[in-house]
């Protein structure tokens, strides 16, 4: 039964040494993602699952010991999904063959380094990459399907609205954008599974909004929890929008 979720963004510059000199601009959205861990703990959950946006190869299941990188942004820095885990053991048995062998995916290295820097020890925790085109209705029987399981149930779901909020976005401007992440930012706000089934899913994938898919998995592992919702975060640096909601 899914007793609460947090939905964040999943930019790797949320990651200080990612962000560099620019990690201040997102200082308030790192404090509002904090806040909503807070709120998925005190739920007091048996199992945590982080759900995101990945690309082909990392799709699917990543269980608790999973480890990703940041080395591709150009940084020297390790997470592990777990942080009952530690990184340099997790990456030493990733070498050996003893881990799961694939690497997270970067929306779920995120999520490792959020919790990681909450210090989360709530729950155990594995992770699930979903694939942008992945349909409404099979998003929605996933979703289904980890809320079927036994006990307590929280959810960390990451991603980021449109990519087409400004002309310097990575998506350039398109002037539905900011129509597109008004209405998910108060379906998350408000806890509103009927208006996340509703997203338009060919929209999302016209402006490049990767959470569309990730929010549509929840909104299946909600229904009939009777949760509600707080929008803790809304903007849109760089052009992207990024939300951040707690649900209980």
């Amino acid at each position: 039964m899914l007793v609460a979720a947090a939905v964040c963004p999943g930019p790797p510059l949320l990651v200080p040494a990612v962000a560099a000199g620019a990690a201040p601009e997102l200082d308030a959205a790192r404090a509002a993602c904090a806040d909503a861990l807070g709120v998925l703990a005190a739920a007091r959950p048996d199992r945590l699952i982080v759900i995101g946006p990945a690309e082909r190869e990392r799709r699917g299941e990543h269980p608790s010991g999973t480890t990703g990188s940041f080395r591709g942004f150009g940084v020297d820095l390790d997470v592990v999904l777990d942080t009952d885990t530690d990184t340099d053991t997790a990456a030493a048995d990733a070498g050996a063959g003893e881990s799961p062998g694939r690497e997270l995916p970067t929306s779920l290295a995120v999520a490792a380094w959020l919790l990681e820097h909450t210090h989360w020890t709530a729950a155990p925790v594995s992770g699930l990459g979903v694939g942008e085109p992945l349909d409404t209705e099979r998003c929605l029987r996933t979703g289904r399907g980890i809320a079927a399981g036994d006990g307590r149930l929280a959810l960390l779901v990451m991603g980021d609205a449109s990519a087409c909020r400004s002309l310097k976005a990575p998506g350039y401007l398109d002037e539905r954008a900011a129509g597109f992440d008004e209405e998910a930012a108060r379906a998350l706000g408000t806890a509103d599974v009927a208006a996340l089934k509703a997203l338009d899913a060919e929209l999302a994938y016209a402006l490049k909004a990767a959470g569309r898919a990730p929010w549509q998995v929840l909104a299946g592992a909600a229904e009939g929890a009777g949760l509600g919702g707080e929008l803790l975060y809304e903007a849109a640096p760089y052009g992207v929008g990024y939300l951040v909601a707690a649900w209980s």
